[in-house]
């Protein structure tokens, strides 16, 4: 835990943050942790699209309509986390974890499905409500690792919940090793028939966020690592679900080490992106993006504030030829650091790109 504490320490000698920069700082990771905790869980809007749709009402290209609903749900869901994690008087309850989840999935939903045999079957998931049926998980070695049952899950989360607002207040865990050991044992449980990752994920960042840490994002790219890391913390603890729900730190060290190393690469990006000055270093879903061409970097600082500009328009203004400018847009628009919204002769190019310099980030 040195490393961590000596960023941490830094993190702090940089508060408060100006206005201007931590308003960047929230859009980057409102952004990056939405996208990447619904598209863990499947979801298919592009980073571009979630930016378009939170940033701007807009939707670009085919999207299906659930996924748009339950990326503008789950910004919700973090919003609500945001403000919950800010009353330090308020200890974590049952009732906001069961209100986030409700939120998240906005209404109950039937699941239907087709055994082996083709038989048909189908179940009600509840939002708001923890579930009424066994859930499990099939590991990658073919084996099903079941989860908590639907009669013991409302005494472990009591006592999940108690432990939680018993260990912060004694103060003997980190902020960080709390994060973590309560994410892991609340995945043991899985008190919901949908929606445990995101939620798992959310409450981490609660917990995080309530003693002065930056939250962090799971990246989708990192999936299997983040998976394997829970996986070998299940090793140790063993198949018992209640075994899991009351895992002790050593126990699911693996993933406690895991979300370590999370916390100490968002310090450190974090602290670079608000101490980065440079015109030519932008931020794009998760890693800074320099550009060595000025035309380059001119044409992307004129559209942030010209999103409706013309190939003419860009030419005159870069003073470089048309068709320079058309690759130009080409190339940025097939990286994704930029997006055409509306048509031809009315749309606009939306930057996608995070300034380090500019006011708004936009």
């Amino acid at each position: 835990m040195n490393t961590i504490e000596t960023l941490f320490k830094e993190w702090q000698s940089l508060q408060p943050v100006k206005e201007e920069y931590q308003q960047r700082l929230d859009q980057k990771f409102m952004l990056e942790f939405n996208y990447n905790s619904n598209h863990i869980e499947g979801n298919t809007l592009t980073y571009g699209q979630t930016e378009l749709l939170l940033l701007f009402g807009r939707v670009v290209g085919e999207a299906k309509m659930k996924d748009l609903e339950e990326m503008k749900a789950h910004n919700v869901c973090l919003k609500m986390t945001i403000a919950e994690a800010g009353e330090k008087d308020r200890p974590l309850t049952e009732s906001f974890i069961r209100i986030l989840h409700q939120t998240m999935l906005r209404e109950d939903y039937t699941v239907y499905r087709q055994l082996p045999g083709g038989v048909n079957t189908s179940y009600v998931v509840h939002a708001g409500c923890y579930k009424t049926r066994p859930n499990s998980v099939i590991t990658p070695t073919g084996e099903r690792f079941e989860y908590a049952s639907p009669e013991e899950t409302p005494a472990l989360m009591a006592d999940l919940i108690q432990w939680y607002n018993q260990a912060e207040a004694d103060g003997k865990l980190t902020p960080v090793e709390l994060a973590a050991l309560f994410h892991y044992r609340y995945i043991r449980i899985h008190p919901f028939e949908d929606g445990n990752g995101r939620i798992a994920r959310l409450l981490m960042n609660y917990i995080l966020l309530r003693h002065g840490y930056p939250m962090i994002v799971i990246r989708s790219k990192n999936k299997k690592t983040y998976l394997e890391a829970l996986g070998k913390a299940d090793k140790n603890v063993g198949p018992v679900p209640s075994d899991g729900a009351n895992a002790t730190l050593e126990q699911a060290q693996d993933f406690v080490n895991y979300i370590t190393k999370q916390v100490e690469q968002t310090l450190e990006d974090d602290m670079n992106f608000l101490q980065e000055k440079k015109d030519a270093v932008w931020w794009f879903d998760g890693e800074f993006v320099t550009f060595k061409n000025e035309s380059t970097i001119q044409l992307l600082k004129y559209l942030v504030e010209h999103p409706q500009a013309t190939v003419k328009e860009l030419t005159q203004v870069l003073s470089i030829n048309k068709s320079a400018v058309q690759k130009q847009l080409e190339t940025l628009q097939g990286k994704g650091y930029i997006t055409r919204v509306g048509t031809r002769k009315e749309g606009k190019r939306i930057v996608n790109l995070i300034s380090t310099t500019q006011k708004g980030g936009k």
